[in-house]
């Protein structure tokens, strides 16, 4: 019996946050859209402008870039080509790989983060404050 309430416990807490990251995707896509940026379009925007390089970004291997916005390879490539196609990244050949491709964000791409970021961080706050009134839960 005991047992069983804590694995409940798990299933009941693994879905709340869930349904929280449903939530605040969606909050984020709704405020991002006028702007011409989906949730992931503005992960990757944010890698890659407030990455570790000195000068305010970084390029980073498409691989790296995967491993911290949580998409697949195609996926990812996808979002790359429209974003590219759109002016706010480019891609490079990666100098200590070269069948690697490393991606860094254009100046029209950091001023449309620099445009957007209040806004993300606003949802962030506003979604996950722990106040469920204010998330719709």
């Amino acid at each position: 019996m005991a047992a069983e309430n804590v694995e409940r416990g798990l299933v009941d807490q693994w879905r709340g946050i869930l349904a929280t990251h449903a939530r605040t995707v969606c909050e984020l896509d709704r405020e991002l859209h006028p702007h011409g940026l989906g949730a992931s379009d503005f992960e990757v925007l944010d890698l890659l402008t407030t990455g570790t390089a000195a000068d305010g970004g970084a390029s980073f291997r498409v691989q790296e870039i995967s491993d911290r916005v949580h998409l697949s390879q195609s996926a990812l490539s996808r979002l790359i080509g429209r974003l590219e196609k759109e002016g706010l990244v480019a891609r490079g050949m990666c100098a200590e790989d070269r069948r690697g491709v490393r991606v860094c964000a254009t100046p029209k791409g950091r001023r449309l983060h620099g445009e957007v970021l209040p806004l993300q961080r606003a949802v962030l706050a506003r979604m996950l404050a722990g106040d469920p009134a204010a998330s719709g839960g």
